[in-house]
């Protein structure tokens, strides 16, 4: 059976997770796609459409997307075994 390697599933979900909210962080600095803007503003602390808000909000998402990748992997590995 695979393993999943937990460490580039983290690495790969807080990747495309800063990447998620670098656009839209970009987009609501334009004015456009607000709503994405205040759905993510809602579930993450320190994102806001400014430069340094959305950088933040990147690390932010970095992290719990990186976390919640590894803890999947870790999860599946210890499930499959059997």
């Amino acid at each position: 059976m695979n393993k999943l390697n937990a460490h580039a599933l983290g690495a790969a979900s807080a990747l495309l997770a800063a990447l998620c909210m670098l656009v839209i962080g970009i987009l609501a600095m334009m004015g456009v796609y607000m709503e994405a803007y205040q759905i993510m503003k809602a579930f993450h602390i320190w994102f806001d459409a400014t430069l340094i808000g959305t950088l933040i909000g990147m690390v932010e998402a970095g992290v719990i997307s990186y976390i919640a990748g590894y803890l999947f992997a870790e999860l599946y590995n210890r499930l499959s075994k059997s």
